[in-house]
Formats: C-alpha cells, structure tokens, sequence
C-alpha cells in the first residue's frame, strides 16, 4: 500500500532526452519504463500548456520501488544556476555505497558538486554526496547508515533507489510549512540548524554561514525537507508556458484528492501513464510556487 505524502516522481526537464536517458539509466540504473510525447491537457494541468507534443521518459528503479524519475525534453534556460531560485532544490534519492560513486561518475553527464561527506547534526543516520545531471538537476545520492530519532529513513535497496526526500527552496518557510500541512494533511517535523554547503557555494557564502531547515513527513516518513533562503535567491526564470528548468516538479501520492485544500490548475482527472497508472491526479503550486502533482491511492 501506498501511503499518503509517498513521493512517487520527480520531474525534470533537459535539452537532448536521449542524453539525459543515457545518464539515468546507463550510469544510475534506472530501468526505462515509458517513453512518449506529453498530452496537451497533461501539459495544462501542469500550467505548461508549451509542453504539449514535447518528448519524454519515465524511469524506475530496479528495485520496484513505487518511484519514476520523469523526463522532459524542453530548451535549456540560459539564465538558470541551480540552487539560487525559489521551487524544488533537488531530489534526494538513497543509493547503495555512497563513497563508491565519485568513481563511477567520473567522465559521465553527472558532475559531481559534492563528494560523500557526513552532515553536521544529522550524523551518523546517512551520508550524502551532491551531483548535477544533465538537465542541470540537483540530485543527493544519500547512504543510510544509521537512525534518526523521529524518522524512518529509507535504505536502498538497489544501487540507486527510491527518493529519500525532496528539498524547497522556500520563499517564506513557515508559509511553506503550514501550506503543507494545512493543504495536504503532511506533519511538521523536526527543524535544524546547519552550515549548508551547497547553499553557501551557490550564493559565496562563508563556510560556517548556518541555514534553518524544517522537515515536512507522513508518520515517520519524510517527505519535503523546507528550507530557508538567503536574501540573493530569486524567482527561478522560466520559458513562457513551460515548466521551470531543472527539478521541475514533484509527484505525492495522497489518498484522496478530494480531501486536499488545494487550488487546482485544472480539475483532477484519471491518466493512464507509469506514474498515475489509471488514478486522478493533478497539479497545485505550493507556497514558493512550486508545482506539486497530486496522485490519488485510496486509503
């Protein structure tokens, strides 16, 4: 069973779908599960009607696991750097051998922006190591390694598995916080306080510049981790009716739509595809105007 707020995709956008096939599945693993162009009302549910008749693909872990990684081939942004706009940060994904991947991503369209390092105030429970793809994604490739009091985080069960988390660059974090919880029925969790490394990067930083961050979880699961911003960021640029470059969107599955106190794009309809497989699904933005597409499980 599928539980409410399980993230079941994230969307991302990228140049040559071909190449960015490549990647995930030949260098990360996936297994490709569906491949086509985006219906234009899918693409309006979205509210990127320019998306329609656009390529994509869907991947899936080897292990099963109720997680697609979709692709969507739309031009490049010239004005885009990740990790400076407000929307989806990056995806977080648990992966198998994390201090073995350096390695095997050398020479590959993944660059690596951080290499396997131990967080402070979240060690031992996992260690990350932060890359870009070629869409200019963020990925985490995080190794569970221990516990975290209050969470159940997950260990992969294949080289590359299924999201660990999500992470939002938050325009306002309480709002964002009590969107989630007020919108979607998700719990606030627990909040920290870190010196941020790929934010500091992003925005030159000093090293020890702290970030405050608030965790959004279903039960012991976590779902969205919310993060605060410095003064610099900015609204993410984006082509006209189009969707934003690079982590573009995220999947969660809820048990009923109905339920949700949401404004949506379009009205949820039933879709056939990998990741809605016969269920309504639809599309909302959330406080930091990011793109939250809602699947229907049932309870």
């Amino acid at each position: 069973m599928i539980g409410k707020g399980t993230i079941l995709g994230g969307t991302i956008t990228v140049p040559v779908l071909a190449d960015a096939i490549a990647a995930w599945h030949d260098v990360l693993g996936l297994e490709l599960c569906e491949e086509g162009e985006v219906a234009a009302d899918l693409a309006s549910s979205w509210g990127a009607p320019a998306c329609a008749g656009l390529p994509f693909a869907t991947l899936r872990p080897k292990s099963g696991a109720p997680f697609w990684i979709r692709l969507v081939e739309q031009p490049s942004h010239p004005d885009f750097l990740p990790t400076t706009s407000y929307g989806w940060a990056a995806y977080e994904l648990t992966v198998q051998d994390v201090f073995g991947w350096p390695e095997r991503l050398a020479g590959t369209a993944f660059e690596i922006i951080g290499p396997p390092r131990a967080i402070a105030n979240m060690e031992p429970a996992f260690i990350p190591m932060q890359v870009l793809g070629p869409g200019r994604e963020m990925v985490y490739l995080n190794e569970v390694v221990g516990t975290m009091p209050g969470f159940d985080l997950p260990r992969a069960a294949c080289a590359v598995d299924k999201a660990f988390i999500v992470v939002l660059a938050a325009k306002d974090r309480a709002a964002s916080v009590r969107w989630y919880v007020d919108a979607l029925g998700l719990e606030e969790s627990a909040t920290f306080t870190i010196p941020y490394t790929m934010i500091n990067r992003a925005f030159e930083l000093p090293a020890d510049h702290l970030t405050t961050l608030t965790m959004i979880a279903s039960g012991a699961m976590p779902v969205v981790e919310v993060d605060d911003y410095p003064a610099a960021v900015t609204e993410r640029p984006c082509h006209d009716g189009m969707l934003p470059p690079g982590n573009a969107m995220v999947t969660l599955a809820m048990p009923d739509l109905d339920s949700c106190k949401v404004d949506w794009i379009a009205p949820p309809v039933v879709r056939a595809g990998a990741i809605s497989r016969g269920r309504r699904s639809g599309t909302v933005r959330g406080a930091a105007g990011e793109l939250v597409e809602l699947v229907e499980v049932g309870s």
